[in-house]
């Protein structure tokens, strides 16, 4: 993503309204210079907050300031604390509760740093709220109205930090390595149409998930492969053990040119749901039951009996079901050298599918999002929810490393 040239601010045409408000703010403040604003700005700020403390306050409670309630929790004074904004420093007296329980949300515990709201909404916007429902929730909660450019102004300073996330050093070895892609609704010049978000998930040395890159609007092919495998290569990764995808076109091709020593697997259970497609549903079960004895199969020798038998029984009333299996055997044999339980780290894409469902979750609310740019804002943001929850390696993984140390040796450490 190109850097996005800097825009001037261009103020908004004076209105009768806002000339008034000068009119008073001059009065009230006697402004003579651009610090007298400062100062009044910075006074004007202290008292939004402090009533945006006593709104969270009463919502809190359940009931307003002055109102009498038989409920056990009530106000119990105030503490001062002094806070640090774009204007200055300043003084609020954060409301009290008897039981200790309120938490502020427009100005935390042990925050003392104000200087916007712009982390609060990005925040809200991370979590899968759309601009217009953010702006109906400030205005609910705290009573003054952010609109929705205001938003999208905000989010878009994202986007340096993304581009530089995409562009982030990246680590030598990635022993499996995710390739898949979710499907999301954008608006592009009037007219909604899908997009694939194509996700490279990795699994690094110390068997931790870690979300490579994010490519967003492209086509398959084996040239739009290379350059995104390329540009895993320019940012250090030197070798990749197993890359581990669904048919994607173009991409066996892009493997062996980027990466000759990597070996591709092809994901079963995509395998699995391709033939079933095929199937009938009341030969949905038995199918899906013959088809495990080819991928649960002892050795590569056994899979083969068992993809013929399975072949065999099923050709007369599905003749085209199992050409996929012989098609792409070579991409579906490697899992053969593993052991059952260190199969399952990589012959299925349920760690990036457990990634896409997460991501279809936090943006659930968006139906269509209106720009490229926007969608790709909202899986970064996505993307660090989620990673909040990969603080151990994948289960297994002391095993799963043994034994990829033993089928490819000298290739763990560089």
């Amino acid at each position: 993503m190109a850097n996005r040239k800097k825009e001037v601010y261009k103020p908004k045409p004076m209105t009768e309204g806002k000339r008034n408000l000068i009119q008073g703010l001059l009065q009230e403040y006697d402004i003579q210079s651009a610090e007298d604003i400062q100062d009044a700005l910075k006074d004007l700020l202290s008292g939004t907050i402090q009533d945006m403390l006593e709104t969270e306050m009463d919502n809190h409670l359940g009931y307003d300031r002055y109102e009498r309630s038989g409920e056990p929790n009530y106000r119990n004074g105030k503490k001062s604390k002094t806070v640090r904004s774009k204007y200055g420093e300043f003084e609020v007296d954060v409301p009290q509760d008897r039981q200790s329980s309120f938490e502020p949300q427009v100005l935390p515990k042990r925050q003392k740093d104000i200087s916007s709201i712009d982390d609060k909404i990005i925040a809200m916007y991370a979590k899968g709220m759309t601009t217009r429902q953010i702006s109906e929730t400030i205005e609910d909660i705290y009573g003054f109205e952010v609109s929705e450019g205001m938003i999208s102004d905000i989010t878009d300073k994202l986007l340096p930090r993304i581009e530089e996330w995409q562009n982030r050093p990246l680590s030598p070895v990635y022993p499996i390595v995710f390739i898949d892609a979710v499907h999301f609704s954008v608006r592009d010049d009037g007219v909604i149409r899908k997009l694939a978000a194509y996700v490279v998930l990795g699994i690094n040395e110390d068997g931790k998930k870690e979300v490579l890159s994010i490519v967003v609007g492209e086509n398959e092919s084996s040239k739009y492969w290379l350059s995104v495998l390329n540009s895993l290569k320019n940012r250090g990764v030197q070798d990749i053990l197993i890359l581990c995808s669904d048919g994607l076109t173009g991409i066996k091709d892009a493997i062996s040119t980027a990466f000759p020593k990597t070996e591709q697997q092809r994901c079963i259970v995509h395998m699995v749901r391709n033939t079933l497609k095929y199937v009938a549903n009341k030969d949905m079960k038995t199918f899906a039951k013959d088809l495990k004895t080819i991928y649960t199969a002892a050795s590569e020798e056994t899979a083969r009996k068992q993809l013929e038998t399975v072949t065999k029984k099923w050709s007369g009333q599905y003749p085209s079901a199992m050409n996929r299996w012989h098609d792409n055997w070579d991409a579906v044999s490697p899992i053969f050298k593993f052991s059952k339980d260190v199969r399952t780290a990589f012959y299925t894409t349920n760690a990036i599918e457990s990634l896409n469902s997460c991501y279809r979750r936090l943006n659930k609310q968006r139906s269509v999002f209106p720009s490229s740019q926007s969608l790709m804002k909202a899986l970064y943001l996505g993307t660090f929810e989620i990673a909040k929850k990969w603080t151990m390696p994948i289960r297994n993984w002391g095993r799963v490393r043994g034994e990829l140390e033993i089928m490819y040796p000298d290739r763990m450490v560089i």
